[in-house]
């Protein structure tokens, strides 16, 4: 039987040994196991889900809105098994942009990388100015301002503090997010049943009528069609910050082990908060009660929820501010999470070369200061939604999130497949690995077609009825600053696509050698499947 320790390197590179571990300038794996389970279970539970579902439901109907979620769950589900796969057998401390240089070319990393940054960066003020919005739903006279520095300074203070006590803060907040979409949907439940007090059982009677799809810029099947494709574009939005659980391997102890484990929650959660709460909201509003509708035109708060419109509808109007402040805790541990990530990304640009190298310091504890520092500056966009438009500026940055989301799947998904080819042309069996995902690698196929056809067709709505060229910018601008950033790192540093049957070993051989349990090449499988 011949294992991992009887190879040899071909070439002397191994990630500078992979010291992810113990050494200086780098990060530790002080997160705990419940930690990463509690933070991969809530990592996309946010004002995504809580709100963007209204639109979807006005847009779509019921119909359009559950096969959209099922469709977008299964395709984010792959990505996160597609991750979880090269994660379990080679942890990294890079994030995302690691895989894409060693796995594709080094500019695609380099793209990868400042994609992400410039995700968590955008998503950091518009997560703050949501604060700021939800907050006015007590006190209007309150500019958002205030609001986006108190909380600003906060979210700064949580990721200086040791990564353990981050994690542990998260944990909590994660425990309350469950718990409070816990009450959401069963609460729901109840009042499509009839235990409101308006006794009214609905079931699925708002299925029939109005319908479970609903017509959006044109009648007939066009319009049906076009409400399901928003639906589509709209979800993705709700999905988006499923993956940051990735960010959280390279200070993950044991990965072998909690890796998997953290990804097998992904299917868990994608069924019982994402694809419960579609079918509840449709058992419990209409898509064209008039309410819905309002709530649809509002900014971040409470009133822009389908759960208080439900909740309203039967007769249980007090939960408005139990739903307002619950987007608060979620909208605050998104912004603190944003942070982490951001700062995690640029760490990760630096250690490969493609940032500034003092953003690849760390502190003894592991803490990555100058990077968390450079991630807290974009605290100060947030100042820009401080006017009456602030509503609509989280709009616009909403929609950019949600590119740079996408492009982030496809990022991982390609990567994922170039780990697949790799480990086949050196005659490594797939059974050896420490995690197999389910139906992987086809599952990767489909999950990379729906993420680059929402992508492509995402401005669609720029188009209907005339063409408007704000929308248009703004739904492929992301897109374009992608593909700008490989050809640019490709053409300066004339980059090459790696070659697949040398790269396992100049990355990972130090630390395949250390991994316990042992891998095998001769398929006595390490690890568990999915």
């Amino acid at each position: 039987m011949t294992t991992v320790d009887d190879e040899k390197p071909e070439i002397k590179d191994i990630e500078n040994v992979l010291a992810e571990s113990g050494n200086q300038n780098e990060l530790k794996r002080d997160f705990k196991p419940h930690q990463v389970f509690m933070f991969s279970i809530a990592c996309a539970i946010g004002t995504g889900l809580v709100i963007s579902t209204g639109t979807s439901l006005v847009r779509g109907g019921p119909g359009s809105t559950l096969i959209a979620y099922l469709l977008i769950g299964a395709a984010v589900f792959f990505v996160m098994t597609s991750l979880g796969e090269m994660a379990a057998f080679l942890p990294m401390n890079k994030g995302f942009s690691g895989y894409a240089s060693r796995m594709i070319d080094p500019a695609l990393g380099f793209a990868t990388g400042w994609n992400y940054f410039l995700k968590y960066i955008v998503s950091t003020p518009a997560n703050l100015t949501a604060c700021g919005l939800i907050i006015q739903y007590w006190r209007p006279d309150l500019n958002v301002a205030i609001w986006v520095t108190v909380f600003g300074v906060l979210v700064i203070l949580t990721n200086v503090i040791h990564v353990r006590h981050f994690g542990e803060l998260q944990f909590w907040l994660s425990i309350a997010k469950v718990a409070i979409m816990a009450v959401l949907i069963v609460g729901c439940l109840v009042v499509a049943l009839g235990g409101a007090p308006n006794h009214k059982r609905t079931g699925f009677t708002y299925w029939n009528n109005p319908g479970a799809f609903a017509h959006y810029l044109a009648d007939g099947p066009k319009g049906q069609f076009l409400g399901w494709w928003a639906a589509m574009v709209k979800t993705c939005f709700a999905y988006t910050g499923t993956e940051v659980v990735g960010m959280t391997f390279g200070e993950t102890p044991n990965p072998r082990k909690n890796i998997p484990r953290a990804v097998k929650q992904t299917f868990y959660r994608i069924v019982v908060f994402y694809i419960l709460s579609v079918i509840v909201l449709g058992m419990c509003v209409p898509y064209n009660d008039p309410e819905l509708l309002a709530a649809t035109k509002k900014s971040t708060s409470g009133a822009a929820s389908p759960f208080v419109v439900a909740f309203n509808l039967g007769g249980v109007r007090a939960m408005g501010d139990f739903v307002n402040a619950s987007l608060l805790v979620f909208t605050f541990s998104a912004a603190s999470t944003d942070i982490y990530c951001s700062s995690r990304s640029i760490y990760g640009l630096a250690k490969d070369g493609q940032a500034p190298k003092i953003f690849a310091k760390a502190l003894d504890n592991g803490t990555p200061l100058w990077a968390i520092a450079i991630s807290s500056v974009f605290v100060a966009l947030g100042y820009m939604n401080a006017s009456k438009d602030a509503g609509q500026v989280f709009d616009y940055l909403v929609s950019l999130i949600t590119i740079f989301a996408i492009l982030n799947w496809i990022a991982i998904l390609t990567s994922y497949l170039g780990f697949r080819r790799a480990i086949k042309a050196q005659g490594i069996s797939v059974k050896s690995l420490p995690f197999v995902g389910w139906l992987q690698p086809y599952g990767a196929y489909y999950s990379l077609f729906i993420s680059l056809l929402v992508l492509v067709f995402s401005g669609y709505d720029a188009f209907i009825p005339t063409f408007k060229v704000d929308q248009f910018i703004l739904k492929y601008l992301g897109t374009v600053i992608f593909i700008g950033n490989v050809i640019v790192w490709k053409l300066v540093k004339k980059t090459k696509c790696i070659v697949q049957r040398t790269w396992i070993w100049s990355l990972g051989d130090e630390n395949l050698r250390k991994s316990k349990p042992q891998m095998t090449i001769d398929g006595t499988r390490a690890g568990g499947r999915m």
